[in-house]
Parts: structure tokens; C-alpha cells; sequence
């Protein structure tokens, strides 16, 4: 069998490295990869974005199974695209995939449906949303409507941070603005809460949490993701079933009420206030880096799971999982998430021994002439399986440490609320 993978990061390349574990494949093409994915997989420089040219690779090898890892092709209508073709292709529709396209979208999903989530506003001009802002009390959260690569989310803890936000917005920063999104602040912490779903039905795909911040102690400006640990220390059997049935399953029925199934991964961003689960956001895939902490638990055969997704057969599929925590820190270049040096040679790469359930994804990486270099904000994820999370941690931190990549930063504090020093 034939598989593809769309994307360029870590998570692409953790999709690869479980996938290839997979006998029944015989061949993995990337599009366009990344330097870690050449040793599994053959790199394919095509552009995702142009869907005509990927189909016609994927027919002429004869391609059996393409698997998307980022929001914008699906965002963009690839599924819908490829099933046209009788493609199989593992991902939601551009209806379903409105869930992280359109903020807006999933708050009246959210509204019809009665799920808990934060209170909001919808407004059209920087003045409107101006005004609205003398009516609450702060910290307030800003939200850009559309994909902003995890990074159009402000909270602001007083009226001239929210109206910059408001400003770079509608500025675009983020693109063509037509709507922008401003919510109650919620006190409590945060959680990540993964499914996969054949369109009929749903198992849980654990738990996770993510640390967005550049700074230690979860301070300085959003990223792509620094690092996260799974599984999450606040799940429990009780909190569980609220998020299934109080926001999982009503968005599912939100959804097929317009017509629509959901098959792929779903990510489900979560405030947990006293055992209470609040939606904050959906992802219509696995998140990064949280899918480089969780695919090194994954005990059973992911193909099997993506082609029961893909002929609705999920309900045949048992998913079992390595009894292990698991944690992940992204080791970026030096000025991210602001601006950064890219073509920087990473010395030492060899260097770097990975023993039993240690692992290095690439992201931002690519190999020239035998030599491997950053393209990206994010570079390296260095993931440990462990009993304990500080274990995983140390193990972690000495790995960067062998690589001695001076271009580089990194959080040392990642996992800091479950691991007592």
C-alpha cells in the first residue's frame, strides 16, 4: 500500500514515523516533508495548496491513502476535493472543517446547541468592537474569525491592549478580516481533548496540554506551541463524560443537522473551571505539538484506524495505548515567534543518541547536501515516554543539551504543574 501525508512539521512527521511502523505499507510520499521525513518516506515538492497538480501525482503512483496533517487544505476543501476523485482521503469536509475555519461558525453552533463556552460578541467595524469593550470588565479575550496558525488569539488585561488587538485584526495581520470575535475571559486551566470519528462513531483519542506561550511560566507572546505533555492531569472518568456529552456530541448533531458527518481527528481546546468543561476552540486535526506527545503512546496500528475512518468502520477498531506519560519540548530558532534566521546549519545533529521511547520529530528542517537546516520557527520536538513526566524531562533537556544548537531556545519548564521539582 501507497500512503501520502500533506504537510511540512513535526506532527507530519510523527504521522510518518507511526505510520512506517505499519507493515502494510510500502511506500510513504510527503508533501513537501521535512528533513526527518527522507529517512521514512520520499519528500515530494509540490505545493498543497494547488490540488490539481497533488491528484495528479497521487494517480500517476498510484497513491492509495492520502492522510492531511494542517488546517488550511482542509479548511480549503482538499477532502471534499480528492472524494470527488473516489481518492480515499482521511480528513473532515470544508463543512465540518469550518469548526477551526470560522470561529464564528462554531460560537452558533455553540449558541443552538446550548454547549459551554465562553460569552461573546460578533462585530463587523473596529468601532463597534470598540464599544463593546466599555460595556465588559477585563482581562477580555480577542479572537481573529479565521486561521491565524495559532496565533490570533489576544487576552488583554485592559482596554488599550484589546483595542491594538482589535486594530492588528481588522489591520490584517491575519488576513482579510469581515468579522472579529471578543469573549469573556475564563479562569480556569487549559486542556486538549482529542477524537477520531468515522462519521458514525467517535472513540476518545486522549488527552493533552499544550504550552503556547514563548516564555517560562507561560508568559510573552502565543506560538505555534512550545512544547505539552500528555496525558492532561486534570482528566477524570466524570469530567470525561461532560465533555462528551455536554460539547463532543452536540457539535456532532450540530453538524449532521446541516447535513454533515464528521471523519478525521477533532480537537477539542477546553477551560476546565471546577470540573466543568468550556469550549474555547476546535481543531479539525491533531494539534502540534500535542500529536507528537500522543502518537508515541499509540499501541495499536494507526493505518487501521485511518482506513476504518475512511470506510466507516470505526466501531470494529479497538484503540489501545502504552500505559506511559508522555512529554514534548520544540526546540526553535532563536527570535521566534517574532523574526528568526532561516538556512541556519544545525550542527551536531548526529550527535543526538535516542535510547528506547525517546524520539526527535522535525518541523522547520531541511536536508541539503547531507547537512540538515532550519526553515522554520519551530525546528526540532524532542518527545520521552516515561512512568513520570520529570524522567521525561530530564532525558529530554540532556538530548538538546548533546545537540548544542547555539541558534536555538527552548522552554526548561515544560510539564512545570505536573512535575514537582
Amino acid at each position: 500500500m501507497k500512503v501520502g501525508i500533506i504537510g511540512s512539521g513535526g506532527r507530519e512527521h510523527a504521522l510518518c514515523h507511526t505510520l512506517h511502523r505499519s507493515k502494510e505499507i510500502k511506500e510513504i510520499y510527503c508533501f513537501p516533508g521535512n528533513a526527518g521525513t527522507t529517512k521514512l518516506a520520499k519528500n515530494i515538492k509540490i505545493d498543497f495548496n494547488d490540488f490539481e497538480k497533488l491528484k495528479e501525482f497521487v494517480i500517476n503512483e498510484k497513491i492509495d491513502l492520502i492522510l492531511v496533517g494542517p488546517e488550511k487544505p482542509l479548511v480549503d476543501g482538499i477532502v471534499d476535493f480528492f472524494e470527488k476523485s473516489k481518492i480515499k482521503i482521511f480528513g473532515p469536509n470544508k463543512i465540518a472543517s469550518q469548526l477551526e475555519g470560522s470561529k464564528i461558525f462554531t460560537k452558533k453552533i455553540c449558541e443552538k446547541y446550548k454547549i459551554p463556552t465562553a460569552k461573546f460578541g460578533i462585530f463587523q467595524s473596529v468601532e463597534k468592537a470598540n464599544l463593546f469593550l466599555n460595556q465588559n470588565k477585563f482581562p477580555i479575550v480577542v479572537k481573529a474569525d479565521g486561521l491565524a496558525a495559532g496565533k490570533g488569539v489576544y487576552i488583554c488585561e485592559n482596554k488599550i491592549e484589546a483595542e491594538n488587538s482589535i486594530k492588528e485584526i481588522f489591520g490584517g495581520k491575519f488576513g482579510l478580516a469581515k468579522n472579529i470575535l471578543i469573549e469573556e475571559f475564563l479562569e480556569g486551566e487549559e486542556m486538549s481533548y482529542f477524537i477520531v470519528s468515522d462519521g458514525k462513531t467517535i472513540k476518545n483519542f486522549q488527552t493533552a496540554q499544550d504550552h503556547k506561550r514563548v516564555l517560562e511560566g507561560d508568559k510573552g507572546k502565543n506560538t505555534g506551541g512550545m512544547g505539552a505533555y500528555s496525558p492532561s492531569r486534570l482528566i477524570n472518568e466524570d469530567l470525561e463524560k461532560k465533555i462528551m456529552n455536554k460539547i463532543i456530541l452536540p457539535t456532532i448533531k450540530g453538524l449532521s443537522d446541516i447535513g454533515c458527518k464528521y471523519k478525521g481527528f477533532l480537537y477539542a481546546g477546553l477551560m476546565i473551571v471546577k470540573n466543568e468543561p468550556y469550549l474555547i476552540e476546535y481543531n479539525v486535526r491533531m494539534g502540534d505539538p500535542e500529536c507528537q506527545t500522543i502518537l508515541p503512546k499509540l499501541k495499536s496500528n494507526l493505518l487501521e484506524i485511518v482506513i476504518a475512518c475512511c470506510s466507516e468502520n470505526l466501531s470494529n477498531i479497538e484503540i489501545n495505548w502504552f500505559d506511559k506519560k508522555s512529554l514534548c519540548i520544540v526546540l526553535c530558532s532563536k527570535g521566534y515567534p517574532d523574526e528568526y534566521k532561516k538556512n541556519v546549519l544545525i550542527n551536531n545533529i548526529d550527535r543526538i543518541e535516542l535510547k528506547e521511547n525517546e524520539y526527535c520529530y522535525h518541523a522547520g528542517t531541511q536536508k541539503n547536501e547531507n547537512k540538515i537546516f532550519s526553515t522554520g520557527g519551530r525546528v526540532l520536538n524532542f518527545v520521552c515516554l516515561s512512568n513520570n513526566f520529570k524522567d521525561c524531562r530530564e532525558k529530554i533537556i540532556n538530548s538538546i543539551k548533546s545537540l548544542d544548537w547555539k541558534n536555538g531556545f527552548f522552554r526548561k519548564d515544560i510539564g512545570y504543574k505536573v512535575i514537582n521539582e
